[in-house]
């Protein structure tokens, strides 16, 4: 497995975010991106996770919520990657995944568009 250490790894996060469209990134609303080294205990080999409500499912009711998370998780990206570079590129595809389902994109439809 390589080595990324946490602050490496967060940067990398970082840079995928950069990558997402601006006027994509503008339309976030009320989300958060974290990185956690674990994933969770029953999904070990989990990379990213989207907790929240969609947009597509907002309502008024919505107001004064709490943040969504999107939780990028560093280990199981690690342990499936063999160099830099696939790392670079599995946090750019998982960060990009991740926020897709913010905007209410099913992973049937992540999978059509080459995202799983």
């Amino acid at each position: 497995m390589i080595d990324v250490p946490r602050a490496e790894f967060e940067e990398l996060v970082s840079d995928a975010l950069d990558t997402v469209p601006p006027e994509l990134v503008s339309l976030l609303d009320n989300v958060v991106v974290v990185v956690e080294d674990d994933a969770p205990a029953d999904d070990p080999e989990l990379l990213g996770l989207y907790s929240g409500v969609p947009l597509t499912e907002r309502g008024s009711w919505y107001a004064g919520a709490l943040p969504d998370q999107i939780t990028i998780y560093r280990m199981p990206t690690l342990a499936i990657c063999e160099t830099r570079e696939e790392v670079v590129e599995e946090v750019r595809i998982t960060v990009v995944h991740e926020i897709a389902h913010h905007f209410g994109i099913d992973d049937d439809r992540l999978h059509e568009l080459g995202y799983d």
